[in-house]
């Protein structure tokens, strides 16, 4: 696994050593981060169920302002710990973890607003819907929310005031986009 574009192009994350953790392929990130283009830069992230870390890694990478990672995992959460020191990242936009499941995490940041928010729920039939209803309470108005799920899974056309507006289909995986 690595990182596709930006300061860190070409840098290699490390991966689980366990089973039940499924990262987002360097093929699936690439069409995300090609599809938000220009958009990512000074962006505030949401990295929802973040795993390895590397949505939001990727993101640092390609000029994101603030990214704050969500991983109930505590193994997970110490390799993303392992990631971003092993890149440096820190600094006045320190990335920040949240240990918790994403609705709790959720509630503990209030009404904050992200500009973009992804995540990458454990693939399911009812995965898309319980993971926009857990983070629709931090999309403002100008919040883009996607949601990384099975393609043979169809993500609800609306939740929480969100609409689907795109999906793009990588074999068994999809990018489903969200806006108000």
């Amino acid at each position: 696994m690595r990182i596709v574009a930006g300061i860190w192009r070409g840098r290699t994350l490390k991966s689980p050593t366990w089973e039940g953790l499924r990262p987002t392929s360097d093929r699936l990130r690439e069409t995300l981060f090609n599809i938000l283009g220009p958009s990512i830069d000074g962006a505030r992230v949401l990295d929802g169920y973040a795993g390895t870390g590397a949505i939001g890694i990727e993101a640092l990478s390609r000029g994101a302002a603030q990214v704050t990672f969500v991983e109930n995992d505590a193994r997970a959460v110490k390799l993303i710990e392992a990631n971003l020191a092993a890149l440096g990242a820190g600094g006045p936009a320190k990335p920040v973890i949240i240990r918790a499941g994403l609705a709790e995490a959720v509630s503990r940041l209030g009404r904050d607003a992200f500009d973009l928010i992804v995540v990458d729920p454990p693939y399911g039939a009812a995965a898309a819907r319980e993971a926009l209803d857990a983070v629709h309470a931090a999309a403002g108005a100008a919040t883009r929310v996607v949601v990384e799920h099975a393609s043979r899974y169809p993500p609800p056309p609306e939740c929480g005031g969100l609409k689907l507006t795109r999906t793009v289909t990588a074999g068994d995986s999809a990018l489903s986009f969200y806006e108000h």
